[in-house]
């Protein structure tokens, strides 16, 4: 009795698996549609004409973008910025709207390839020269203890190869800086922080600090000190650091 009752429980009606065999033929008849939805507007977005003032438009504005960084550099060598600190944490915080591939080569060289990505930087001659020529998409500032604690606490992740991994086990962070003897995360708050003579191997082992951006607040392609965004904040980049972390 037992076994015809198992049996009885395990039929299934042939309405019900043919209606299951509709659904599963409906969804997959569906993917189709969406992903051939979805080809032909990536197609159509390709295939899109610009008009000749948007051209127009978008080569004025690389090339002045060009001419600007020409100036800014030429007034730096008639009086260069002191910087009063030899650490600065930089934030890219506009687009590549505007932006002239000379520029671009300079962003992806301080590894700051997308907007709201943030790197540490130690100021020197050449590092100066890249943030002065990208200042308009960039700000920067002198982090203090905290800022660098939090950054490296909250978002730290290392490259680990060419991946990216969160740094939640000590035993990468020996495994990639043992041998400068850094084998925690509180010793990497202190190499950046103090700027160590290890900086460059810490720095390029932490991977460009990903942040969030800020709600409803409208960035401004401007100098800070003239009432903008952009360029040197000095401390008051700490401020900023806490509302994208």
């Amino acid at each position: 009795m037992a076994d015809e009752d198992s049996k009885a429980l395990n039929y299934v009606h042939e309405t019900v698996l043919k209606k299951r065999k509709n659904n599963e033929e409906w969804a997959v008849k569906r993917r189709a549609q969406l992903a051939a939805r979805k080809h032909r507007n990536e197609e159509s977005l390709k295939l899109a004409i610009k008009r000749p003032e948007q051209f127009v438009k978008e080569y004025r504005g690389k090339e002045l973008d060009l001419v600007r960084m020409k100036h800014r550099l030429k007034k730096r060598k008639s009086k260069p910025e002191n910087f009063d600190s030899k650490l600065l944490f930089v934030i890219r915080i506009h687009g590549s709207q505007d932006m002239h591939p000379e520029t671009r080569i300079i962003l992806n060289r301080l590894r700051l390839r997308h907007v709201f990505e943030g790197v540490f930087i130690k100021v020197n001659q050449v590092t100066s020269k890249l943030l002065l020529s990208a200042e308009p998409f960039i700000t920067y500032g002198y982090p203090n203890l905290k800022s660098v604690k939090d950054l490296v606490y909250k978002k730290g992740c290392g490259r680990i190869g060419k991946q990216r991994a969160p740094l939640t086990d000590n035993n990468l962070i020996e495994q990639a800086l043992g041998k400068h003897n850094i084998i925690c995360l509180e010793d990497i708050v202190h190499e950046i922080a103090t700027v160590g003579s290890h900086f460059k191997d810490v720095n390029n082992f932490l991977w460009p600090f990903k942040l969030k951006k800020p709600e409803n607040i409208n960035l401004k392609k401007k100098p800070y000190r003239s009432g903008g965004d952009t360029g040197n904040r000095g401390s008051d980049i700490n401020e900023f650091i806490s509302k994208l972390n």
